[in-house]
C-alpha cells in the first residue's frame, strides 16, 4: 500500500508536533491543507507567521501581547497591591476568563522539576523577587498546579518570600462546581476539607 507523498507526510509530521494533535489528526488536517484553496493556505501561512513575529512576552509579567508593557500591566484600574504567580502565560487567560481577580500577573516559565533538570534558576524567580523590591504589593498569591512539581515550587516560593512581609497564598483546592461527592478522588476531597472556609 502506497504512503503519503513525502511533502505530504513532512506536513502531517510538523502538524503532529503541535500539542494535542496526534498523528491521524495531523494526517487529516495535512491532507485538508494540500486540498485547499491556494489563497486560503497562503493566509493561513501569512497569518502564523504574522502572529509568531508580532507576540511578545511582556517585559514586567510575562504575558503574551503585542507590546511591552502589556494591557493588564498597564491598565491603572488593576490592584497592584496582589500579584498572582502562574506557571505560563495561557494561565492568565484562564484566571481572567473567571473575572473574579483584578490584580497584576507574574509568570514564572515553569516549575521547579528537578527530574528534568528544572530549577529555581531556570525559572524568572528573580524577576518576582525584583518585583517585590519595587512595587507596593502586599498579597501573592499562588496559582500554580496541584501536582507534585506544582506543590514543589509553591514551597519554594513560600519559604523565599514569606521574610519579605508580604503575604503569600495559595489558590483553594477542592470540589468544582456543580459536582458531587461521589465523583472526587481522595486527594481532591482532603484538599476541599483542609481549604474550608467559615460560612458567614
Amino acid at each position: 500500500m502506497a504512503g503519503l507523498p513525502a511533502p505530504l507526510a513532512e506536513l502531517a509530521a510538523e502538524l503532529g508536533r503541535l500539542p494535542g494533535i496526534g498523528p491521524r489528526s495531523a494526517e487529516r488536517l495535512a491532507l485538508h491543507l494540500v486540498q485547499a484553496e491556494p489563497a486560503a493556505v497562503t493566509r493561513l501561512a501569512e497569518t502564523l507567521t504574522r502572529t509568531r513575529t508580532a507576540i511578545v512576552h511582556c517585559g514586567r509579567c510575562g504575558a503574551l501581547a503585542t507590546a511591552s508593557p502589556c494591557a493588564l500591566c498597564a491598565d491603572a484600574r488593576r490592584d497592584p497591591a496582589l500579584l498572582c504567580v502562574v506557571e505560563r502565560p495561557v494561565d492568565i487567560l484562564a484566571v481572567e476568563k473567571a473575572g473574579a481577580f483584578r490584580g497584576l500577573y507574574h509568570v514564572l516559565g515553569g516549575k521547579i522539576s528537578p527530574l528534568n533538570g528544572i530549577g529555581p534558576e531556570d525559572l524568572r524567580i528573580a524577576a518576582l523577587e525584583r518585583r517585590l523590591r519595587e512595587e507596593p504589593v502586599k498579597e501573592l498569591i499562588l496559582a500554580l498546579g496541584s501536582d507534585v512539581e506544582g506543590d514543589a515550587t509553591s514551597h519554594y516560593l513560600a519559604q523565599l518570600l514569606a521574610p519579605r512581609g508580604v503575604k503569600v497564598s495559595r489558590l483553594a483546592q477542592g470540589l468544582p462546581a456543580g459536582s458531587g461527592l461521589d465523583f472526587a478522588d481522595e486527594l481532591t476531597l482532603a484538599r476541599a476539607l483542609e481549604g474550608r472556609r467559615e460560612m458567614t
